[in-house]
């Protein structure tokens, strides 16, 4: 296949996360913008970290007066799903060489459901996810960049913007509840966000929030994991 074809190829498979992240990247942009966040920032976000719901979740806090502690843990928290991405993943980047790299980092939820969705045999054409990488990351960028245009050059009534970081959160909850099935991590995470809003200075509501229910989920798993090796000997 000749690169010209190889490049539409790719292209026709990307266009279904254009379409969603040539808008979102501008929201994104115009966000950034708004509160204060120069163009080359918000572009090199794009290109540095390039993380979707991170950059929103980052720029929200960091707008809200929140330290690079909690901002780094809180990103980690909402990324961590991306380390059981790479664990499924392998076996198919086995071989990849000097692409490796750039394949871990560019793994985002859509390119991981594009990689997935390969017939069996393009599952291990290196090339191909090279360059399905690449055009999402392109489309996410242009978004970017084409949102704090617009958020420079036009006046917006920024009021009550604030409340994105709470809405992302109302979204990611809700998809993580429809996902698990599972009651007792939303009821940890409630009873948790409140002891750290009634207890904790506002500088580590969030950080002692996510800690205090890392812990009690890990408690919980430990004292779980040896009942169900019981249970299956039974």
């Amino acid at each position: 296949m000749s690169s010209a074809n190889a490049w539409r190829e790719a292209t026709t498979l990307t266009l279904p996360v254009m379409f969603g992240y040539l808008p979102l990247g501008a929201a994104f942009g115009i966000l950034a913008v708004e509160v204060g966040m120069p163009i080359w920032a918000a572009l090199l976000m794009s290109l540095l970290i390039y993380a979707g719901a991170g950059q929103f979740l980052a720029v929200a806090l960091l707008a809200a007066g929140a330290g690079l502690v909690e901002v780094a843990v809180a990103t980690l928290m909402l990324n961590s799903r991306h380390l059981f991405y790479g664990l499924s993943l392998l076996k198919r980047f086995k071989g990849a060489g000097w692409r490796k790299p750039y394949l871990i980092f560019s793994l985002t939820d859509e390119t991981y459901s594009l990689l997935t969705t390969l017939p069996p045999e393009r599952a291990r054409d290196h090339a191909l996810a090279l360059r399905l990488g690449l055009l999402n990351q392109a489309w996410w960028v242009i978004g970017s960049l084409a949102g704090a245009l617009i958020g420079t050059a036009l006046t917006f009534d920024s009021r009550g913007i604030e409340f994105a970081l709470t809405a992302l959160f109302i979204v990611l909850t809700l998809e993580q509840a429809r996902r698990l099935r599972q009651a007792l991590p939303f009821v940890i995470a409630l009873a948790t966000g409140v002891a750290a809003l009634l207890l904790l200075p506002d500088r580590h509501l969030l950080l002692g929030a996510i800690a205090a229910a890392s812990l009690v989920l890990l408690v919980h798993y430990r004292f779980q994991a040896p009942a169900r090796s019981g249970e299956g000997h039974s």
